[in-house]
């Protein structure tokens, strides 16, 4: 399972402004803010946006410019994989070690959607016997009790973070991805092209 939420896309004026730089083609700028503040690129700049994307990662620096931040909502097994994107990404997660026990353990804290009866009856003796060790801990504040949650604590977890990236990071993201077995991989490429001109400056399909 992977959620999302409060996406912001930023910037966009400014790095078409500099895109422009390089011939100093500033004059032919046909991009504006509509009433409810969004950044439409005009004919000019997206022809200009769009050949400077396929001319390759040298000539596309512009994007490196426009920023996206998101709250992204996924179980820890995907976190583990999506840490490998460390180049020009930056994440501010819930805290385990500092909450872990500060709510009762529920199902709704774990991707348990793809499992079958039996693996969900496994992972509810899980979720029960956290709990058990989470009113344990909160009784006595012994520490061990506070290692055997940490220790037993499934990689399904769902962990909240807020995350910054750029178009550029998206495109390499989006494309060695789309194809991965984990559905939350397709959920997130699904939200790369739901942003403002995906399909022209991430997707861009040769």
């Amino acid at each position: 399972m992977l959620t999302y939420k409060n996406v912001e896309v930023m910037n966009l004026h400014n790095a078409m402004r500099g895109a422009r730089n390089p011939l100093n083609s500033w004059a032919r700028s046909d991009s504006s803010f509509d009433d409810n503040g969004d950044y439409i690129l005009g004919e000019n700049d997206l022809s200009l946006a769009v050949r400077l994307r396929k001319a390759g990662s040298d000539h596309r620096k512009f994007l490196r410019q426009v920023f996206v931040s998101v709250d992204i909502t996924a179980p820890m097994y995907w976190w583990k994989e999506y840490d490998t994107y460390k180049v020009g990404t930056v994440a501010n997660s819930t805290s385990t070690m500092h909450k872990i026990a500060s709510a009762p353990f529920e199902i709704s804290q774990f991707s348990a959607d793809k499992m079958d009866e039996e693996t969900l009856a496994v992972m509810n003796g899980v979720i029960d016997a956290l709990e058990s060790l989470r009113l344990r801990y909160l009784e006595t504040k012994d520490k061990q009790y506070w290692y055997d949650m940490i220790q037993l604590l499934p990689s399904s977890y769902n962990q909240m973070r807020t995350c910054t990236m750029n178009y550029e990071n998206l495109i390499g993201i989006y494309y060695a991805r789309r194809a991965h077995k984990l559905d939350e991989w397709h959920v997130f490429c699904d939200f790369i092209r739901s942003l403002p001109y995906a399909d022209e400056l991430i997707i861009s399909e040769e």
